[in-house]
């Protein structure tokens, strides 16, 4: 079962400052995870990766952008594969400057430095997905990650540049402008991932990209502090993402793990390759044919990790629906019902603390909703 989340936040006795709780012995009881959720090994930082690596498919999309048909047909694929299982590849060759992931590696180091009270100018209030998280201190009680957050929206009707003015202030237009640019490309990138995996459908290469074109899209900034206790907690629990599309950039450090046969895998860090994955707002639109996997996020004693995490969706008004041709060829029932993102965000930010079943207790809630 899930946890279902209070609208306001309860009133939790711990202010989650990583200055400070990275040095303590012992971590406050609220970060601690039930036995069946902690890590089952030591998680010293050198050879953690290797010891139940999953060797996830990597995607070449130098054949894509020269137009190769038999390598882009292959592509797909190949892609159509991961996602059946399990719903995790990576791609390279992604046309993303080294230059940008350097600097948008750099410009989180530097936010994530300033003191609490700083980072707290853009605070993020309750039920709502954007601004920065200090734990969600502010909204749960239990199991909280060890782990701050940046988060910010990227589309038509929101400049990325101008929040981090706004915000932060003009000593962070450099900022805005790195994630900006960083955040365009992240868009680019995953369309043209859609159009593969309309590919992989059978729906037409197009389709897909046209529907998430001019989409409400998030952005995330992920700090994870080193932590005396990591084997007792985690940076970020057991979940499927609700989103569509995740493009995640991780830096040397390693922490990220997903869930495949019954068993937790470590993703070894790439920093050539983005790490994609499907969501489950995706998976209701393959009609539940593509996955959207279980993953979380661990730590460890010594070292910060980052984590650059960009979250592809739909505009809020577009009604998330099988596409027909998928339906017809494959003469199965309709899974899940018609939804919006913007329904199944709030759904997310106020009503349901996301694990493995978001979806499946979305769908119960709209149900609930609708009936007279």
């Amino acid at each position: 079962m899930g946890t279902w989340a209070t609208v306001n936040g309860p009133n939790v006795p711990v202010l989650f400052d990583a200055s400070v709780l990275q040095r303590e012995e012992k971590i406050p009881e609220v970060f601690v995870w039930p036995q069946l959720d902690r890590p089952s090994r030591d998680l010293s930082l050198k050879g953690r990766e290797t010891e139940t690596e999953v060797p996830l498919p990597v995607i070449d999309l130098g054949g894509f952008w020269k137009n190769d048909e038999k390598t882009t047909r292959e592509a797909s694929e190949v892609i159509g594969k991961a996602c059946v299982e399990h719903g995790f590849f990576q791609v390279i060759n992604h046309q993303v400057s080294p230059d940008l992931l350097t600097a948008a590696h750099q410009h989180i180091n530097l936010f994530f430095s300033l003191s609490l009270v700083e980072k707290r100018r853009a605070q993020r209030k309750v039920g709502e997905s954007c601004g920065y998280a200090s734990s969600f201190t502010d909204r749960f009680a239990n199991k909280l990650p060890w782990k701050e957050t940046l988060s910010f929206e990227h589309s038509p009707s929101s400049d990325v540049c101008d929040y981090f003015v706004k915000t932060m202030g003009q000593d962070f237009q450099d900022a805005g402008n790195v994630f900006k640019e960083y955040c365009e490309a992240m868009e680019g990138l995953a369309l043209a991932l859609m159009e593969l995996l309309g590919m992989s459908l059978g729906v037409g290469r197009l389709h897909l990209r046209e529907f998430f074109e001019g989409g409400n899209s998030i952005m995330r900034l992920n700090y994870y502090p080193p932590c005396a206790q990591p084997n007792l907690t985690l940076g970020t629990g057991p979940h499927c993402d609700p989103t569509s599309l995740t493009l995640l950039h991780q830096d040397e450090v390693g922490g990220l793990e997903i869930f495949i046969n019954n068993k937790w895998h470590s993703v070894r860090p790439n920093n050539d390759a983005f790490v994609v994955n499907i969501g489950d707002t995706f998976m209701a639109l393959s009609n539940g044919r593509y996955k959207s996997c279980l993953h979380r996020a661990v730590v460890n004693k010594t070292t910060p990790r980052k984590s650059l995490a960009f979250f592809l969706n739909p505009p809020y008004d577009k009604i998330v629906r099988p596409p027909n041709d998928l339906l017809d060829s494959h003469n199965i029932p309709r899974k899940y019902p018609d939804f919006t993102w913007s329904v199944f965000l709030e759904f997310t930010q106020k009503h349901y603390r996301s694990d493995m079943n978001t979806l499946a207790a979305f769908q119960k809630w709209l149900t609930s909703r609708n009936q007279p």
